[in-house]
Formats: structure tokens, sequence, C-alpha cells
């Protein structure tokens, strides 16, 4: 109906595909891997979505080495509006890392970066990102119902100040910090709510949950990888 081919099993894809995508859970690509096993062409390119294996454990279990970008999405891609993360090794050309722009950008912004140990700080930021900011929208609401306000106003406003935040940083031209200053007032009510979160060492929190996601990011890279 879709136009689309399909296959009863991978290796009968591999032979048949210029780009092969592998997107499965973590626990699962080594098995995917072994049964491709020596059976892919060195012209053929290879793209990760899986989070946190390196691109040298994913040839290892291929059998050789073969052009191969790791990428990290994000959950907002579902709406076309995400960002992810790529590194391509040094046996991709520049026809093959703009085929994969073409793919992903699909779904929101590209963003690469040249050094794949660089992928455990995207994680960190872009990866479990859109988590932080789900947990700030659900404390505005929690908070603005102890004000009084009723739960789906709360929630209406937590949500749509958030998205009005993020499109005026987005089409300002300024930078968070300056945005953040151009709407605290002298002795307003937003100058005391930022002087509670900075009381509470909002900066020093946010820096050590993105440490703690980046640390976790690179142990699971390399427990995944370890697997034969």
């Amino acid at each position: 109906e879709l136009g689309v081919t399909t296959y009863s099993d991978n290796v009968s894809l591999l032979t048949n595909s210029d780009i092969v995508v592998f997107a499965v859970k973590p626990q699962v690509l080594s098995v995917v891997c072994h049964e491709l096993k020596n059976k892919a062409s060195s012209d053929q390119l290879f793209v990760s979505i899986v989070a946190g294996i390196k691109s040298k454990d994913i040839n290892r279990w291929l059998g050789a080495d073969f052009a191969l970008v790791r990428t990290m999405p994000n959950t907002p891609a579902l709406f076309q509006s995400g960002v992810t993360g790529l590194f391509a090794n040094e046996l991709v050309n520049d026809t093959q890392k703009e085929s994969v722009n073409l793919l992903l950008s699909a779904v929101g912004e590209c963003s690469w970066v040249n050094e794949e140990n660089l992928l455990d700080a995207i994680t960190a930021i872009l990866g479990s990102g859109p988590a932080y900011f789900f947990l700030m929208m659900q404390s505005m609401k929690q908070a603005a119902m102890a004000l009084g306000l009723d739960e789906e106003t709360a929630d209406a406003l937590s949500i749509k100040t958030s998205l009005g935040a993020s499109i005026m940083a987005t089409n300002s031209g300024k930078d968070s910090r300056t945005l953040r200053a151009e709407v605290t007032s002298p002795n307003g009510t937003t100058q005391s709510a930022i002087e509670t979160f900075q009381d509470q060492n909002f900066e020093g929190i946010v820096a050590a949950a993105t440490r703690a996601a980046y640390d976790r990011a690179r142990e699971l890279s390399q427990e995944l990888g370890n697997i034969d």
C-alpha cells in the first residue's frame, strides 16, 4: 500500500540496501550485528540510532570497518521538532553524510560533532533534556494549583509559557542570559522568583543533574560495548 519493500530477515534486507539503519534497543544490537557479520559490503553505510554503543563496537560485531554514523535524536522528533546529534567515523564520505543529514532533518534539526565522545554530552543535553523541561512544567503546574488555579488552567499555563519562552529564545536573536535579564524587572515579581531559585542553587542543581546523565551515558557505553 505504501510502496515499501519488506524482508523476512535482516540478511536479505542487507543485500538490497545502500544505507542500513539500526533502530533497536541497545541490548539487542549485538545480536542484530552478529547476524550480519561478514555479509556487508565496503560501500554500504550504517546509521545507528542506538543509544550508548560506540562505532568501534558496532564494527567489531559486523566483522570489519564500515562507514558508520552514530546519532542521538530526542523524543520531540515525534512532532518534527527534534534535535539529533550526529558523529561520522572516518570512512563516511561527504555524499553519505549529506544523505544522513537529509534523513534525520525530516524530524528536526541536525547537529554534527567531530569527536565521538561528545555524543555522551549530547545525550545529557538533548537526549535527556526534554525530561528536564517536563519536570519544570510539572513543578510549575503544581505550584499554580497550590496558588488556587484549577488543574486544567495550571497545566495549560505551564505548557504555553514554556512554548512561548522557547519560541522567543529561538527567534529573538538574543542569548538566554539576556532574555532572562530583560524579563527580570528590578525589585519585581520575577526577581523575587529568580533570587529564590538561586538561593536554592538552581544552576548547581542543573549542572549536577546534567553531569549525572553524562556520567551514566559513559557507563552505559562501556557496559554495552563489552558484550561479545
